[in-house]
């Protein structure tokens, strides 16, 4: 079984408050929109950290992390990038691809809203963690959290943090 940590958009901001919920898990995912590499450092000195640049990140940073990152967690295939879109609405850019092989668990970042859908079409689960960064429009910031244990995704909470 691994505990996850799933975080998105942090735009170069991070915290004690982060930090706290990185030290109770086993691995940390972020979909994108780091913003600097301090960010990933920081989470990557603590605990194991795999990561996607979004599209505020520069060249250094997408020098380090793929666009797409698609791995197997325990039982799970795990597909996460910074701009995928959602169930019925997929981004151009990966929209045949997730048809002709949709992964159990589809994770993007971007819109910096909060969603957790199945889509029952394609028979996967799609994780948005939102933006636990301070920049954006969003006024709440949050991540997730969650177990895999052989194909099963359990125990999700959401994270949220103060108003920005």
């Amino acid at each position: 079984m691994k505990k996850i940590l799933l975080l998105s958009d942090t735009h170069s901001y991070i915290d004690n408050d982060i930090l706290k919920y990185v030290k109770q898990v086993d691995e940390v995912w972020h979909a994108g929109d780091i913003g600097d590499l301090e960010v990933t450092d920081t989470i990557k000195a603590l605990k194991p950290l795999r990561a996607v640049y979004g599209n505020i990140d520069d060249t250094k940073i997408r020098t380090e992390f793929p666009e797409n990152d698609r791995f197997m967690c325990e039982d799970v295939d795990v597909w996460i990038t910074h701009i995928g879109g959602y169930p019925n609405a997929y981004n151009m850019r990966i929209r045949e691809e997730i048809k002709q092989n949709p992964p159990r668990l589809f994770i993007c970042g971007h819109s910096h809203i909060l969603k957790v859908m199945p889509d029952k079409k394609l028979r996967l689960l799609h994780m948005n963690p939102g933006a636990v960064g301070k920049h954006g429009f969003h006024k709440t910031r949050t991540m997730l959290r969650f177990t895999i244990d052989g194909r099963k995704i359990d125990n999700l909470e959401v994270i949220e943090f103060n108003k920005r």
